[in-house]
């Protein structure tokens, strides 16, 4: 199955991160930025690096950016830009548009004219919002170290009925169950023959590579 393509507009520090978080996951990844200084400093850290305006609708068409599963908006602070960006690409019928917000107004005004999803880099790190990114059962990560992490995942419809042991998660991905969540309650020490219900969320800890797997089995099954 063909992997995802993401193409990131804005290297400022939330998108050059969300753009490089990608790369490292193993993503194709194409950075746009007006910034031939900014495309310089990133040319290494993602598949392709593009010096271009994304308020010129030809520049785009010409990247085939309609071709990418998500698009990001990560203009800085020119709101105009943003804005202008976000209905050109939602124009060109870009399928996934993520678009970064500078105030809860703009944020407001992005919905409207039809960002499937508005991000606040004050409150999304761009590495947490890669893997958001990646698969829709991530609900929350976590980076203890530069090696291990840990993911909120939702209970995914072939996980539902399966009990811990069946699904097996430490033997195929090498990462450990810590907890179960659900709704308010937690459960900090879930047993091996504790079954996985609809609202279940799993709480996963592992090393960063065994996490990336795990993410990628569940990013398939939930397409």
């Amino acid at each position: 199955m063909k992997s995802k393509q993401y193409a990131v507009i804005g290297m400022g520090r939330f998108g050059s991160s969300v753009a490089m978080s990608l790369y490292k996951l193993g993503y194709e990844v194409l950075a746009i930025d007006s910034s031939e200084q900014r495309m310089q400093e990133v040319s290494g850290m993602v598949t392709h690096a593009v010096q271009a305006d994304s308020t010129d609708e030809e520049a785009l068409r010409a990247l085939g950016i309609r071709n990418f599963d998500v698009v990001v908006v990560a203009i800085g602070q020119d709101i105009q830009s943003s804005i202008l960006t976000t209905l050109i690409l939602k124009d060109m019928g870009v399928p996934l548009l993520v678009v970064k917000a500078q105030t809860e107004l703009h944020g407001k005004v992005l919905k409207k004219i039809g960002a499937d999803k508005v991000i606040f880099p004050e409150r999304d790190m761009g590495l947490r919002v890669a893997h958001h990114l990646i698969s829709p059962n991530i609900l929350d990560f976590i980076e203890l170290s530069d090696d291990y992490s840990i993911v909120e995942l939702k209970a995914s419809a072939n996980m539902i009925g399966q009990t811990l042991r069946q699904l097996d998660i430490r033997a195929k991905y090498g990462c450990n169950v810590m907890a179960l969540k659900t709704g308010d309650k937690m459960n900090i020490s879930p047993n091996a023959d504790d079954t996985i219900r609809p609202e279940d969320i799993l709480v996963v800890v592992g090393e960063n590579d065994q996490l990336r797997h795990l993410e990628r089995a569940y990013a398939e099954v939930a397409k």
